[in-house]
């Protein structure tokens, strides 16, 4: 087998190759990476705690979290009226938590 034609296997997988795609275009933002990092270092925060911090609307702080959670990159959890997000364990974010942690 070629190096040409090994290389073209491997992008043969159009699915996986998407999906990274969406995971990097949707992490991408300056605004939801702020929100990564902060959750990167605390264990949970609320949507008014993270709105605060970066100096943004809590709705837009909202919509920015349903995009990280609808690529499964955060998780949320409801405690009264109170809804706090963490990182999830998936590959991606410990991507994510590896490259801010490097600085």
């Amino acid at each position: 087998m070629t190096n040409i034609t090994r290389l073209k296997k491997e992008l043969s997988d159009k699915q996986l190759i998407a999906k990274c795609a969406k995971e990097f275009g949707v992490a991408g933002d300056a605004n939801r990476m702020k929100i990564c990092f902060l959750l990167c270092r605390h264990p949970e925060l609320t949507v008014s705690e993270i709105a605060k911090a970066c100096g943004m609307s809590v709705s837009a702080v909202s919509h920015a979290l349903k995009k990280l959670k609808s690529i499964g990159l955060v998780q949320s959890r409801r405690e009264f009226r109170s809804k706090f997000y963490r990182m999830t364990g998936s590959k991606f974010s410990k991507v994510i938590k590896q490259s801010l942690e490097r600085g």
